[in-house]
Formats: C-alpha cells, structure tokens, sequence
C-alpha cells in the first residue's frame, strides 16, 4: 500500500485537525463552518479506520511471517494458517480503502427536490408524468423517506402538467441523482381510441437540496410578484393574492408557487427551489462533467432522447445508460426501484474507480 501512504498521511493529518477544530467551543458561532467541518470529518472517520485497520493488519503479517519462519511441525502449520488468514484481512481491507479513496459526492446526504413535467406526447405525456411521480412516491414510502409535494399543475385528463417535490430521506440523493432525464413510454394510451401504442415522455430532473448556508441570496437580486391562484384549490382560490412568483435577476431563473393558501408559504417553498437551483448551477460552473449531466438529464424531453424506456406491452423497463433490461415493468412502477438504483450506483462506482 506504498502507493497510498503519502496521500492516507495527509488526510489523517487533515482528520486530526478536524477532531481538533470541532471541540472549539467558538466553532458554533460560524454555521456554515460547523457545518463544512462536520461533514468533512465525517467523511474522513471511515477512510482514516481502515487506514489504520489496515497498517495494523500489516503489521501482524509481519509478526506472522517470523513465527512461520520460526516454527516447525504443528506449530508451523497455524503460522501458516494465520498468514494466509491476515493476507486475506489485508487484501479486504485494500479494496476498502481504495473504494473509499474515490472522490466523495458533494451531495451526498442530502433530500433532493425532482421536478417531473409532460414532455412529448400531448395529454398522454402528462399521464406518465403522474405515473412517474406516483411511481417516486411508492418508492419513497418503501423506503421510509418523507415526500412534500411544493407545486403541482394537474392536467385535463387526470394527468400532470408539472410537479415538483422534495423527497427527505437517507440515501435520497445516492439512490435518485441518476432518475434526471427524459423517460420514454411506449404504451396503448386512454386518449387512443383505436388501439394504437404510442410512444411519448416525460421530463425528470433531480436538484439536491440547498441549505441556506449553502447559497448566499442577496435580496436586492430578488424580484417577487404576487398574483391570485389559478386552477383548483377550492374557494380561496382567485380571491387572494396568495401565489408567489420569485425571479433571480442575476441569473434569470424563475420559481412560482401557488399550491398554499397562505403567500408566506408559497414564498418559503419558493426559496426553497430557487436555492437549489442556484446550488446545482454552481456546481455546474465549477465542474464542467456536471454541467454536461444536468443538459443530458434535462434534454428537450424529445422521443429520441431517453435515459429509460417503459413499455406496457412486454412489461419491460430499459436503462439505456447501463444496457439493462427488467421484465417486471409493473413492479417498478409499484415502487420497486431498487434493483435499478443499485446498477446504477455500482456504475457510477466503477467509472469513479477506473478514473481514479
């Protein structure tokens, strides 16, 4: 493991410092600080145990050896056994670390804001956008994770226009980072009266949450209109100017709400987007490979651009990205998501290590 002393010596440096700077009792009085430490601490704890599991196991080969070459008859025989044995623990112990060397995702931890609207497809489109966010929902409940929905915009036909939603959990942004991008359905739909499969689509993008240390808003970039609700919501709707529509003139991106009756808590889920959003187009800026994600997850929502197909008649879901087949399309929509989740993470895992 000469390869990886130098560098495993500079982050236990770095962890030890960590350790250090967190029994600062002044650490508390700067939050984002606290906050940027105990993350980073975190994420070292794991990679600086194995290092040091592994030096230790290192040194018991060492010991080991000397017994073998010491001993003879049934004593050398458990010398022997006990080297092979620790070579083992070593070996484990070096992909350990090696995985755990793999640059750690800034987002990881984090709930994740997924926005889902009707693509291509007319009205059939907005009905998969509804199957699709049901399809989260059951998924989030099989997990144990919370869903809030922040705006929705129903449809004609008992489909979705647009939804957007905050799904609160662990694991959240590790096992949905990969769901943005143009899903395809391929299905006889309710608007068919001949029978005919169509093909149409809905648009998926998924936005870690910011937290307001992460994002600094100036208020002076803020402009914030107020309007009357439209749509369904019952007799307050149109009779107050309860919606929230909040544009970020430095970067010209617009959030509405109008889902709650109250404008203060359309002007807080409001925010709430927004900074994620501006948290995602920095990221992006700062690295170019994400900025190229996020134009590929959100695409033109176009029939020929997919990252999943759904087809009904053979009940297969495709992940065109990995090259891998289900036939269980009705499970997955019923929220069964793991087994493509998992391929999904272990991809990103080994072009991560074969990176580095």
């Amino acid at each position: 493991m000469a390869v990886y002393s130098d560098r495993m010596i500079e982050l236990e440096r770095e962890y030890e410092s960590l350790l250090a700077e967190l029994s600062d009792p002044q650490l508390s009085s700067d939050p984002r600080r606290l906050r940027d430490v105990s993350r980073r601490h975190r994420e070292l704890e794991e990679l600086v145990t194995c290092w040091r599991r592994l030096q230790s196991a290192e040194s018991d080969l060492v010991v080991a050896r000397e017994m073998l070459d010491d001993a003879d008859g049934a004593e050398r025989t458990l010398a022997h056994e006990e080297v092979t044995t620790t070579e083992s623990r070593i070996a484990a112990l070096q992909d350990e670390l090696r995985t755990l060397l793999v640059p750690h995702d800034p987002n990881s931890g984090r709930n994740v804001i997924v926005e889902i609207r009707g693509a291509e497809g007319g009205e059939e489109a907005n009905i998969f956008a509804k199957d699709l966010y049901e399809m989260y929902a059951r998924y989030a409940t099989s997990k144990g994770w919370k869903l809030d929905v922040l705006s929705s915009s129903p449809s004609e036909r008992d489909g979705l226009n647009e939804i957007t939603f905050i799904i609160k959990g662990e694991e959240a942004w590790q096992r949905l980072e990969h769901e943005g991008g143009p899903h395809r359905v391929q299905r006889v739909p309710v608007t068919e009266s001949a029978g005919r499969i169509h093909t149409s689509s809905a648009a998926v993008a998924v936005l870690p949450e910011a937290e307001e240390v992460d994002v600094s808003i100036d208020p002076s970039d803020l402009k914030v209109d107020m309007y009357r609700s439209t749509g369904p919501g019952g007799q307050s709707v149109n009779t107050t100017d309860s919606a929230v529509r909040i544009t970020h003139l430095p970067t010209g991106i617009v959030v509405a709400m109008q889902d709650e009756k109250s404008q203060i808590q359309n002007r807080a889920k409001a925010m709430t987007v927004l900074r994620s959003r501006l948290l995602r187009a920095e990221q992006e800026r700062q690295n170019a490979a994400q900025s190229e994600q996020r134009r590929s997850q959100v695409g033109g929502g176009g029939r020929s651009e997919k990252i999943r197909t759904y087809n009904y008649k053979e009940n297969r879901v495709t992940d065109h990205r990995i090259r891998l087949t289900l036939h269980k399309l009705d499970r997955v929509l019923m929220g069964d998501l793991d087994e493509l989740t998992d391929a999904l993470m272990a991809d990103k895992r080994v072009r991560q290590l074969d990176a580095g």
